[in-house]
């Protein structure tokens, strides 16, 4: 379960926009409203502590996965450039809700991962870290080598996230767990 008043991180800062202090963001998120709708958010630098800023306004740039955002008190290009690199995070006990079914990618971290052989359950690894590029990936430690594999997070091979019981499993094609 995901556990309160923890960070989770939403958008990353890439560069500047204009000269107005607005910024270019990628988003790590599939809710847009984090990044149009104004209010409060928290900027953290590496591994220092958040940062409270406010949220002016954002729009995404037309057939891209990024936004150009403004924030309170960032009026110029040179107050822009030093949030260039910067994480935009939100409290995870401000998720949105989600339908029956459904669950957000950072309720699979620790999750221990399954596989069937021979018409029995075996627990092979835990989910540590995901990769979200393009694609939703797992990154999976295996107990038997503690090697990290990556595995795509789609329905063909990961068909079943128990969330409330804390496993999921996975049906990799052969050689997947060898990459």
């Amino acid at each position: 379960m995901i556990k309160k008043n923890e960070w989770l991180t939403v958008g990353l800062i890439t560069s500047c926009h204009g000269i107005y202090g607005q910024v270019k963001v990628k988003s790590l998120s599939d809710f847009e409203e984090r990044f149009l709708n104004p209010g409060m958010r928290w900027l953290q630098k590496d591994n220092e502590p958040p940062l409270k800023i406010e949220l002016i306004s954002g729009f995404k740039q037309p057939g891209k996965e990024t936004y150009i955002v403004m924030f309170q008190g960032i009026n110029t290009r040179n107050h822009a450039e030093k949030l260039k690199k910067f994480k935009i995070l939100v409290k995870t006990d401000t998720l949105p809700k989600l339908k029956k079914e459904e669950f957000h990618l950072l309720e699979l971290i620790n999750l221990e991962v399954m596989t069937l052989e021979n018409d029995e359950l075996i627990t092979i690894g835990k989910v540590i870290n995901l990769e979200n590029e393009k694609n939703n990936l797992l990154v999976i430690e295996l107990f038997q080598n503690q090697k990290k594999v990556l595995v795509p997070f789609v329905k063909e091979i990961v068909p079943l996230v128990d969330i409330k019981n804390n496993f999921l499993i996975i049906n990799p094609p052969n050689g997947l767990l060898e990459l």
